[in-house]
């Protein structure tokens, strides 16, 4: 932003106050017409004095001259202080309400199966899932974004935040197991409930993604999910991993089937009891379409206020005339000094 920018952007919140500047040249003004004109004989009094060493040399026109000028500057940046000058910043949009979409990935050691493409090469699941739901929190600017990371047990990774860099940040470091061996689907449903009903009743939504079954934790996915139907919640969820793929051995290829622990059935009953539904997805190119499709089914609430952010800078008007006044004081000090030691020397004092 260039000069003319910035002088563009500033505002007074008090703009008369700049009308005080002529004061001081108003009252010097009329202190010469008030000035009496008396006539008087010249008396060489002075210059006699000054012989005899006994006066002191008065400061010269230019002194006096640049003192007044100073004076007068300080007095104009107090002036423009007094009117409060403002900086007014570039337009900021917030979002006044958007949705509550709280993300909730399965980190198990079964995510490590490399059975999904990724840009052409061959990539573990995990690292599908992180480059696909990347691009979907992207898209999801203006709602807040949490994320849940489980295996054995689930924990918050991010809590619900407009901020969706971090929550990108936090996702791409999860690694697998780091949550445990198993798969807690219910009880990372029922932590998603209990973050989501925190929040204000509009449009909470809980994305749980999965390529296992229900191997741990203390709460059934069912009942986890009547839960979320009594507070309203809706929850979509995906079941990731290939239907078939081949495995080579000593023996040769064969075809195997690396879903086959996952619960279709289990996750179509949770998203049919909390007024979801269920995707399947045996490749990034079905993930991407799912995670597509849930950004249609939810579209992000686009209702936003406007405000731009104000910087107050009459302080440095009033430091700066400060700083002036100091110097005038200081120059005055040293002027003194001088005069004394000039006086001094005509003495021939030491």
């Amino acid at each position: 932003m260039n000069l003319i920018d910035v002088l563009f952007a500033l505002e007074f919140i008090w703009p008369w106050a700049p009308l005080m500047i002529p004061l001081p040249l108003l009252m010097l003004y009329k202190r010469k017409l008030d000035k009496p004109e008396i006539r008087a004989p010249i008396v060489p009094l002075y210059e006699t004095a000054h012989q005899l060493g006994i006066a002191q040399e008065i400061q010269p026109d230019g002194s006096r001259r640049w003192k007044s000028i100073a004076l007068f500057i300080a007095w104009i940046l107090l002036c423009i202080a007094a009117s409060r000058p403002t900086y007014i910043g570039e337009q900021v949009d917030v979002p006044l309400s958007g949705r509550d979409l709280m993300l909730a990935i399965d980190i198990s050691p079964s995510m490590k199966e490399v059975d999904m493409e990724l840009q052409g090469q061959q990539a573990t699941r995990l690292d599908v899932v992180k480059q696909v739901v990347s691009d979907f929190v992207e898209q999801r600017a203006g709602d807040r974004i949490g994320l849940i990371l489980f295996g054995s047990q689930p924990y918050v990774q991010s809590p619900l935040s407009f901020d969706t860099v971090t929550v990108n940040t936090l996702l791409q470091e999860a690694y697998l197991g780091m949550a445990g061996q198993a798969t807690a689907i219910g009880d990372a449903i029922a932590l998603g409930v209990k973050r989501l009903r925190q929040r204000p009743e509009q449009s909470r939504v809980l994305v749980l993604l999965s390529d296992g079954a229900n191997t741990a934790g203390e709460i059934p996915p069912e009942k986890a999910a009547q839960l979320a139907q009594q507070e309203k919640i809706k929850i979509y969820t995906v079941g990731i991993g290939a239907d078939e793929m081949l495995k080579r051995s000593f023996f040769g290829a064969r075809k195997v089937n690396p879903s086959a622990d996952l619960d279709e059935a289990m996750l179509q009953q949770i998203a049919d009891l909390s007024g979801g539904q269920y995707f399947r997805a045996r490749s990034s190119e079905e993930l991407e379409q799912i995670y597509g499709l849930i950004n249609a089914l939810e579209p992000v609430e686009q209702e936003t206020r406007s405000y731009r952010p104000s910087k107050a800078l009459y302080y440095w008007f009033v430091g700066i005339a400060l700083l002036l006044y100091l110097f005038i004081i200081l120059a005055e000090q040293i002027l003194m000094r001088m005069n004394e030691l000039g006086l001094r020397a005509q003495r021939g004092e030491t």
